[in-house]
């Protein structure tokens, strides 16, 4: 079965407490230069990550990825008409 899943983006002040970051969900990508990191957590337990990360003293904020609830699937794209044109001369 899959899990349904949501990025949570955590911005924090020291690349030592990673580690601690990396304890409560999947660690995807973290940035030293601008001291942040995107873990992946459950979306039944977004909640209570997202608290308790934010009780942690070395986390400035937490940012929810609205990924999942965003429509992927487009309806009605119309096609360049020279783009057409060129697909059929075969360049």
């Amino acid at each position: 079965m899959i899990t349904k899943r949501q990025g949570l983006i955590v911005w924090f002040q020291h690349m030592k407490n990673l580690k601690q970051i990396k304890r409560y969900g999947h660690l995807i990508y973290s940035s030293r230069k601008l001291k942040y990191a995107v873990i992946y957590v459950d979306q039944e337990e977004l909640e209570t990550i997202e608290t308790k990360l934010l009780k942690l003293s070395f986390v400035s904020k937490v940012d929810r990825s609205y990924k999942p609830f965003i429509r992927t699937n487009y309806e009605n794209a119309k096609p360049d008409k020279a783009k057409q044109y060129d697909y059929k001369m075969g360049i």
